[in-house]
């Protein structure tokens, strides 16, 4: 979403699924805008294992990022391709019920393992889709910011894959489709794997071929297809009209991880 040809060609797409009747659903992220702002603001930013560190401060610009600037930036995309998109976060509806993240790590001076707190940092804990449900009947496509809502009424920023892959497991999506930033998973010679079930995703994680970056996004496909999700796909964003390549040609343009049959 940093590129205008691939905005606009992704926005098209989701237009195009929503007129051959499609219902999509759209969860995005914000992580380099978040980043550039906080610079600007002469904040650094910090991260826990991949995770930002967010203090009320930096809560109130992911808030401004994800909730203000690039949802709107979506949903103007997709309206002036001919779309009729509704912006909307976690906690519009209370739509995302969150609770805190929390890490612990081993400290030799402790008894006990030491509880890592990194903030207005959560997981999903549970959704209320009866807004998601309103708009997809009125013919409007969703477009969610992944902040979420505690019991405590406090928000949090929540990673935008893992928001998509559990929406996609409790509404039972038909499809769950990341969209990335390399090729897809690749093997240790570099070519392109698609075509996997679970069995061959745990052989690939204990072997070493995926790691890093691509692990969380995998692990989300994975419980997705296993929750009841038909398939999940990761592909290659930087594609034009990537979406719609992988939906109707054999060949597609990333990685599918299928589920059980329906």
């Amino acid at each position: 979403m940093v590129d205008e040809k691939l905005k606009n060609s992704f926005a098209r797409d989701i237009v195009l699924m929503k007129r051959v009747g499609m219902n999509p659903i759209v969860v995005h992220g914000g992580g380099p805008q978040i980043g550039h702002l906080l610079k600007r603001l002469g904040k650094e930013s910090e991260f826990f294992r991949g995770m930002r560190v967010t203090d009320s401060e930096t809560m109130d610009v992911v808030q401004m990022v994800l909730g203000g600037l690039v949802n709107k930036d979506i949903v103007t995309l997709i309206n002036h391709q001919g779309g009729a998109a509704v912006g909307l976060t976690g906690t519009d509806a209370e739509l995302i019920h969150a609770r805190q993240l929390t890490f612990t790590r081993d400290n030799p001076e402790m008894n006990a393992p030491e509880i890592i707190d990194i903030g207005h940092v959560g997981e999903v804990a549970s959704f209320d889709t009866a807004v998601i449900d309103l708009l997809i009947h009125g013919d409007f496509i969703p477009v969610i910011a992944p902040i979420g809502v505690g019991d405590d009424g406090q928000s949090y920023n929540i990673n935008a894959d893992l928001v998509a892959g559990k929406l996609a497991e409790v509404i039972q999506a038909e499809k769950l489709m990341l969209l990335t930033n390399t090729a897809g998973v690749l093997s240790k010679e570099g070519e392109l794997l698609t075509g996997l079930d679970g069995q061959r995703v745990q052989a690939l994680i204990e072997d070493g071929t995926i790691e890093g970056g691509m692990l969380p996004k995998v692990h989300c496909a994975l419980e997705a297809v296993q929750s009841g999700v038909h398939s999940a796909h990761i592909i290659d964003g930087r594609v034009e009209h990537a979406v719609l390549l992988e939906i109707f040609t054999d060949e597609g343009v990333g990685t599918l991880i299928e589920g059980k049959k329906k």
